[in-house]
């Protein structure tokens, strides 16, 4: 959720810009512009990198050693190291053209003989989802491009049927989806649906769908290749929101598109399967109202007969699994899922011994553990005992009997590897002990590899291929050797990982950076970077990129800047922890918030009457949260794209942590910093891009008109037709960090103070 921002005058501009964005003093000293607008501090590329299914080993993409442009596809061997051009940029290059394409993504049909490209790609809301496909016959060295004579950038979601001889896709042209199939050999295209209409959409997902379930790819082909399976999307019905764009034309051009408000109508969701050589589809039969129910996730159930289907009320709080017959579209409920807050979808249902069991995950005895469960479910083992939370799964080597996952029993601010038998047992760590920190994997087929990404806090990241499960480094793919020496360099005061009492015997994570010359005998500002909703954590072990530079240079500065975790944000520390704030999603993690300045504000050291919050989308909510409801602890705040009244955020996420407006308008009232609006006593900045499609400036404009009533002053800037992340546009990001550089440096002064 995000705000606006509000210019600093011409006076503060010149005494304050030169020192902040002048030459570059040194490699010890950070400057906005070494941050943000050169590529000192930026990793080295590695990717994407896929896994053979037949186990000859990785694919990834490295910069053409032939071709003047272009990137080739390499294959490694895991074992020796061995490399070989799999697939050279000369090989890319369409007929009639001098260039080769461009590889956005790339995935290899399962025999491996052909190869599906995405290039020239187009941003669909949050994700460039639109573009072109390509198909290379590995045999021929033939590159054909996919969808006839269809416009430029119109397909989406172009995937290999299993035996590698078409191809299936959604195909949009004025707003109207619908699904292909189209056969290499002989460039046939078949149209699966034909209903696609302004408020019919086939194949994809509408805006809610994809922003909270990360549904956009809303088709699956069927294992032996004879069905496709796929969502469809009424919309009508679903008011529109409506978007100015100001800039790009001579007259000002409206941007519409449904998006269902918390407590209004969603659209209609259904899933049907159709024959892939074409014909009528058989809708499936699930009970209940399609607008007040979703259907979060759907995948064939390990065979070409059935599909299995996550069906969520629309409170979010039963989830009820499903199997539907391909055929007759009869459904049966296999698992039921309930809480007395919300559920999460379940990402990690994989199938075992040939489709009789399937992996499961809940929070029924209080932590995030792995089911198995019988495909009728009526068995449900656990497998994962103990009081700690599985974060995912990575991995399952049925044939070696180990299931793989992430998790961190000790420490909620990292991540590490482990496995434990399919069938239960003893809990393996696989990660190293000494390195603390995140840990993350991509596991090949058989789980004897992995590409392992490791970082920490202010330690950048590296990438290694590891044999498992003993861990070993064969080499190492990234180093970063670059910026991990520009980083070194860098003047740093100390850092640390601690807990405060929030007042009630909970203990909350934090973690403060200090200044390089810091001194214990002065008192010096804090600046907090906060989130605090359920959707992220600030405070974890690993490699900030940016936002971490950007701190660190306020720390050379004089500012100690410092982060806490409340309450309900996503921590593997128990349904306890993410849950109890349910419907009181502003309410305790404000008091947390507060609970930690406090205890904070006790050290000598800290200048309890210089003290700043700042965060973006829901970290901008949870600034104008502390600013409106304790005006005494915080003296600056900044808000980057906030909620400001939570009844004009989405269904599917508001809801799911509040309930419905109907049933509790009191919770949102209470839950929304604008209710408190009246209470600023501190300087306030609010920031948000007028284009900004998810978290919408009109909050932020029902914000200004309480501010006003209430003769509350403070500082705004509107960034024009910026979406939710405020970088569309030449110089934006810097123009951007720069306003909040100024903004805090004019009216929180930094340095010590005796």
């Amino acid at each position: 959720m995000k705000l606006s921002r509000s210019l600093i005058g011409l006076l503060l501009l010149a005494t304050v810009a030169a020192p902040l964005l002048g030459q570059r003093s040194d490699a010890a000293t950070l400057t906005l512009e070494r941050v943000y607008a050169s590529a000192e501090f930026s990793g080295e590329r590695f990717g994407p990198a896929r896994w053979l299914e037949d186990g000859r080993g990785y694919t990834t993409l490295e910069r053409s050693q032939t071709a003047r442009e272009g990137r080739d596809i390499v294959l490694y061997h895991p074992a020796t190291g061995n490399r070989s051009v799999l697939v050279p940029a000369s090989r890319l290059v369409p007929p009639g053209e001098s260039r080769p394409l461009g590889i956005a993504d790339y995935t290899w049909s399962e025999d491996g003989s052909k190869l599906l490209i995405f290039t020239n790609t187009r941003r669909v809301w949050r994700s460039n989802t639109r573009g072109d496909y390509w198909v290379l016959n590995l045999g021929s060295w033939s590159l054909t491009k996919i969808g006839g004579d269809a416009d430029p950038t119109s397909l989406m979601f172009a995937k290999f049927s299993p035996d590698g001889q078409r191809v299936a896709y959604v195909h949009t042209h004025d707003g109207i989806y619908n699904i292909y199939v189209e056969a290499l050999s002989t460039g046939k295209i078949t149209q699966l649906t034909d209903d696609g209409s302004e408020s019919v959409v086939n194949g994809t997902s509408d805006w809610v769908y994809e922003e909270e379930f990360f549904l956009r790819d809303c088709f699956r082909w069927s294992p032996d290749g004879t069905r496709i399976a796929y969502w469809q999307f009424h919309t009508d019905g679903v008011d529109d929101f409506h978007m100015i764009n100001n800039t790009d034309s001579l007259y000002p051009e409206i941007i519409s598109f449904p998006y269902p408000k918390a407590g209004q109508t969603n659209s209609g969701v259904r899933v049907g399967v159709v024959s892939a050589a074409g014909g009528e589809t058989v809708w499936l039969n699930i009970d209940g109202d399609p607008r007040n129910t979703y259907i979060p996730r759907m995948e064939w159930a390990a065979n070409a007969a059935e599909v299995v289907i996550q069906h969520l009320n629309r409170l979010q709080n039963t989830n009820n699994l499903l199997l539907g017959n391909a055929t007759t579209g009869e459904v049966s409920t296999i698992l039921t899922e309930r809480d007395d807050t919300w559920l999460d979808v379940v990402e990690d249902l994989q199938w075992l011994n040939g489709g009789e069991q399937f992996t499961w995950v809940s929070e029924r005895d209080g932590w995030r553990h792995i089911y198995v469960v019988s495909r009728s479910g009526a068995e449900v083992k656990l497998v994962t005992p103990g009081e700690y939370d599985v974060v995912s799964i990575q991995s399952i080597d049925e044939p070696g009997g180990w299931i793989y996952f992430t998790a961190s029993p000790e420490n909620p601010t990292q991540r590490f590897l482990y496995r434990v038998p399919i069938g239960g047992g003893e809990l393996q760590r696989l990660s190293p002990t000494e390195e603390p920190g995140t840990h993350s994997y991509q596991v090949s087929p058989a789980a004897a590899w992995a590409i392992h990404r490791y970082s920490g806090f202010g330690v950048p990241g590296i990438i290694d291929l590891v044999a498992l499960p003993d861990h070993r480094v064969a080499r190492t793919l990234v180093d970063n050797a670059s910026l991990k020496d520009a980083v070194a360099a860098l003047d740093k005061g100390d850092f640390g990982f601690f807990r405060v009492d929030n007042g009630s015997g909970t203990m909350l994570d934090c973690w403060m950076m200090k200044p390089p010359d810091f001194d214990e005998s002065k008192q010096y500002p804090v600046l907090f970077y906060v989130y605090g909703e359920p959707w992220g954590q600030t405070v974890t072990d690993s490699w900030g990129g940016s936002t971490y530079l950007w701190h660190l240079m306020l720390t050379q500065q004089g500012y100690i800047v410092a982060s806490v975790d409340n309450r309900g944000t996503p921590a593997p520390r128990g349904r306890e922890w993410r849950k109890v704030i349910y419907r009181k999603i502003g309410v305790y993690a404000s008091a947390d918030q507060a609970a930690a300045v406090r205890e904070i504000g006790k050290r000598p050291y800290v200048d309890a009457g210089r003290i700043g919050i700042w965060g973006w989308s829901g970290g901008g909510s949870m600034t104008l949260n502390m600013m409106f409801r304790y005006p005494a602890l915080y003296h600056v705040g900044m808000s980057v794209a906030p909620v400001p009244n939570i009844r004009y955020y989405d269904t599917i996420y508001q809801e799911r942590y509040m309930g419905l407006p109907q049933d509790n308008a009191d919770d949102y009232r209470q839950a929304s910093p604008i209710t408190f609006a009246d209470r600023l006593r501190g300087k306030l900045l609010v920031v948000h891009g007028t284009g900004d499609d998810n978290v919408h400036y009109q909050g932020t404009e029902a914000l200004i008109n309480r501010l006003v009533a209430a003769n509350k002053q403070f500082t705004m800037m509107a960034y024009p037709n910026r979406s939710h992340g405020i970088y569309e546009g030449r110089g934006t990001t810097l123009h951007l960090r720069t306003l909040l550089t100024e903004y805090l440096r004019a009216n929180l002064p930094a340095g010590e103070r005796d």
